[in-house]
């Protein structure tokens, strides 16, 4: 039996980049907890066990605000609890999320699955007007994060006025794996790793709300 390792290559740290650019999928392995000492988190690397991502907290219970970081510690995504929401929904911001950070998404729960499969979608920002959402892709999520069994679905509309839908990422457990803590995230070449490892992190919170 192969030994999983949870212990990445900070020295050889690397964002797995090069083979989305080859056009093909990437495979990451994602580890429910922080590198540092009584913190909360998640661990990310690549098949080659090199860091890719890191989320450090220091929280009681579910955090209000969570960054993703690479390797190095610097920000690439926030993830924000929106405040005095009738809905529950958070913010995707890039960055550290400080001003004048741009948002990139609205996430909101699905508490109803009786009228649809997605627990969670995330919509581009509304436009400037406010008549609606800006040009953009929306992203369906389905399955089971409890279950750690998860598909991505970029969501686009068609000239006819339809949508279509592509399948961009997967959360699925890993093969010798002891519990749920450990599994992997597998992206396609269309979706930013960073941005899957952003809706992990929604997932998260959102079961822990």
């Amino acid at each position: 039996m192969n030994k999983i390792k949870v212990h990445p290559n900070v020295a050889a740290a690397s964002l797995a980049l090069p083979a989305a650019e080859k056009g093909e999928a990437v495979s990451l392995t994602v580890w429910r907890r922080s590198l540092l000492f009584n913190g909360k988190g998640f661990t990310v690397f690549d098949t080659n066990g090199n860091l890719v991502f890191r989320v450090e907290t220091h929280s009681r219970g579910s955090p209000r605000e969570v960054v993703l970081m690479d390797a190095h510690g610097v920000a690439i995504l926030t993830v924000r609890r929106k405040k005095l929401s009738l809905a529950e929904e958070w913010l995707v911001y890039d960055g550290d999320g400080d001003e004048p950070a741009p948002r990139r998404f609205t996430a909101r729960r699905n508490r109803n699955l009786l009228r649809t499969k997605s627990l969670a979608r995330l919509s581009p920002p509304r436009s400037l007007d406010g008549t609606g959402d800006a040009p953009g892709c929306r992203y369906d999520v389905e399955g089971s994060y409890a279950g750690r069994s998860l598909d991505m679905f970029a969501c686009t509309s068609c000239a006819s006025g339809g949508n279509q839908r592509q399948r961009v990422a997967t959360v699925s457990r890993k093969e010798a794996a002891v519990g749920p803590d450990v599994f992997r995230l597998m992206v396609e070449p269309d979706l930013e790793p960073a941005l899957a490892m952003a809706v992990v992190i929604l997932l998260d919170q959102m079961n822990a709300s």
